[in-house]
């Protein structure tokens, strides 16, 4: 991707203000009240957290937490998965993603982040996973209009189609947000994460059609050797991915919501979260 130093977004150096921190960055090893101390701590201007930091809490005491931290909620991770073997199996998962949109809501989530499930157990049909997660999509998309939270949905890396998601490029997203918001009524959009979109030498058009539609930017780096697929993404400057040229892409399409730093790696969450978050302000700066 090729940006014009004249006329390029990215001659705005970035703050840790401008960015948020995914709570799965930090390994979600420590009480979610802990987490939001420490990203309000070090400045960032907001967080996004999984689900799974708020089992066994009441989401409108979190959500007063965040904003007596002065930090917004970036978005909220992420649904359960779309596809099922049984139609009993992707309707209860349709009941969940309900209950996590409504969380979202009361969290004031800027989106719901939607990985939508690989292929169902014993199967080997990959078109009827992507049907299953057009009907799941559908199913939700009117109850999410109505609460507020748009739905964004995040392609994956095509090294997860067969367990985490079928949907694995930018293209395929957009072409189901305008499917199934075809008069651009809104509610629905992507996550655009450089670690699942950098190889995709079509990604600069792909972010320009989904103008309108970027919910949500998230960066790690993808590191060379990179030792598990899953659990080895990188800090922002320690692999290969043009981070700056990515943000231009999307700030150029009309992004304009905070960049959400979310890594992934068992090495660094054996990391002080101090020094974490410490890196990861002085990373949004020089590598952003």
């Amino acid at each position: 991707m090729t940006v014009s130093p004249a006329t390029s977004p990215i001659q705005r150096s970035l703050t840790a203000a401008d960015c948020s921190i995914n709570t799965a960055t930090l390994g979600h090893l420590e009480p979610i009240g802990t987490v939001i101390e420490r990203v309000a701590k070090h400045g960032f201007g907001g967080i996004a957290p999984w689900r799974r930091d708020l089992e066994r809490h009441d989401v409108r005491v979190v959500a007063r937490q965040i904003r007596d931290a002065g930090l917004s909620v970036s978005g909220y991770c992420r649904s359960t998965y779309l596809t099922g073997a049984s139609r009993v199996e992707r309707q209860q998962a349709v009941r969940d993603n309900r209950r996590a949109i409504e969380d979202a809501a009361a969290l004031g989530s800027a989106c719901f982040v939607l990985v939508v499930g690989g292929l169902p157990a014993g199967s080997r049909d990959l078109a009827g996973a992507r049907r299953q997660v057009e009907d799941g999509v559908a199913e939700l998309l009117e109850h999410a209009r109505s609460v507020g939270v748009p739905l964004a949905l995040e392609p994956l890396h095509p090294m997860y189609a067969g367990d985490r998601s079928c949907l694995t490029s930018l293209a395929e997203a957009i072409a189901l947000c305008d499917k199934l918001d075809r008069h651009s009524i809104g509610g629905l959009g992507v996550a655009v994460d450089a670690y699942h979109v950098w190889w995709d030498w079509q990604v600069p058009q792909e972010i320009r059609a989904a103008s309108g539609r970027l919910l949500a930017f998230h960066v790690c780096d993808w590191l060379i050797p990179t030792r598990d697929m899953l659990l080895d993404r990188g800090l922002m400057g320690d692999g290969v991915i043009d981070l700056r040229a990515l943000r231009s892409a999307v700030e150029e399409a009309g992004f304009g919501g905070m960049i959400e730093i979310e890594i992934f790696s068992e090495e660094i969450w054996r990391c002080d979260p101090e020094t974490v978050l410490s890196r990861c302000v002085e990373r949004v700066s020089t590598a952003c």
